[in-house]
């Protein structure tokens, strides 16, 4: 590969694979605060997003590209923090950052980070392969970013517990295990929120879903022993874990990260809630809405 210092990078894909590539925006106000999140953070927080679609197809990254737009008043030390905690995440991974732009911005900061993977020819874990009868899980724990969150717009201090809001991690290799394996029918990382990108799914393979209230890993509260609220494990956003349907044996744990049952896909369409109780009521999606108003 050729990086950074010509007009263009120079990718090799490996013989019998397919190019992955998505792009995410990182938005000063909307996916970030400054007085919240130091610039490595946000560095590491914005590659994670692409790193986390790459995984999601059970795709291999490759190289990462970066297009950071800055206000006037943006030092250079917080360009530098945000290039350092992408570049401490990039290593993690062994990604190279292999090209980008910069720009001055109106108004605010405004990242875009584009991420190349590949996956063997016609392998790739698609939304649309999923098939009624078969079972829904999730990897770690859903919840803690979102209640993370809401503890920052009230004012409060965030648990230790709940420092993956900070700091996520990509699935990469439990994306790519179950790729190889032949183990997820479909596929998707959980950025916007269970409920919404479940609903993904659904709609993409043509089936409903039946969810187990009780079943739904929640990240840690505030007090020891104590789980995050229902409604952050289901409608909370910025997990970055992995949902998927398969009709066979899925281990516990894949690669050290916990995999929990929550369900199954139905051929009556729409997504329904079951509480401990046995009662059903019709789940909708209240995840994140990128033109919701």
């Amino acid at each position: 590969m050729t990086g950074i210092g010509d007009d263009a990078a120079v990718l090799r894909i490996p013989p019998g694979h397919e190019m992955l590539v998505t792009t995410d925006f990182s938005i000063e106000n909307v996916h970030f605060r400054r007085e919240w999140h130091s610039p490595q953070v946000v560095g590491w927080r914005c590659l994670t997003r692409g790193l986390s679609d790459i995984a999601a197809m059970g795709g291999e990254p490759q190289a990462a590209f970066l297009s950071l737009a800055v206000g006037e008043d943006v030092p250079q030390r917080w360009v530098d923090g945000f290039v350092g905690g992408l570049l401490d995440l990039s290593r993690k991974f062994k990604v190279p950052l292999a090209g980008g732009d910069t720009a001055q911005s109106v108004a605010g900061i405004q990242a875009d980070i584009v991420v190349v993977g590949s996956v063997p020819r016609g392998k790739a874990v698609l939304r649309s392969g999923a098939e009624a009868g078969e079972s829904i899980y999730v990897t770690g724990d859903l919840g803690g970013s979102a209640a993370a969150l809401a503890r920052l717009f009230g004012g409060q201090p965030v648990s230790r517990k709940q420092v993956r809001h900070f700091r996520p991690m990509a699935r990469v290799a439990v994306g790519r295990w179950l790729r190889t394996g032949g183990v997820a029918s479909a596929m998707i990382d959980v950025s916007d929120g269970l409920s919404t990108d479940l609903e993904h799914i659904c709609s993409e393979s043509g089936v409903g879903a039946e969810i187990e209230a009780e079943s739904i890993p929640r990240g840690p509260g505030n007090t020891a022993q104590s789980r995050v609220e229902l409604k952050y494990a289901l409608h909370g956003g910025d997990d970055y874990e992995l949902l998927f349907t398969s009709s066979g044996a899925v281990p516990s744990k894949i690669a050290g990260v916990p995999v929990t049952r929550i369900g199954q896909t139905t051929k009556k369409p729409g997504m329904v809630l079951i509480n401990s109780k046995g009662k059903a009521r019709k789940l909708k999606a209240e995840g994140w809405q990128h033109f919701g108003g």
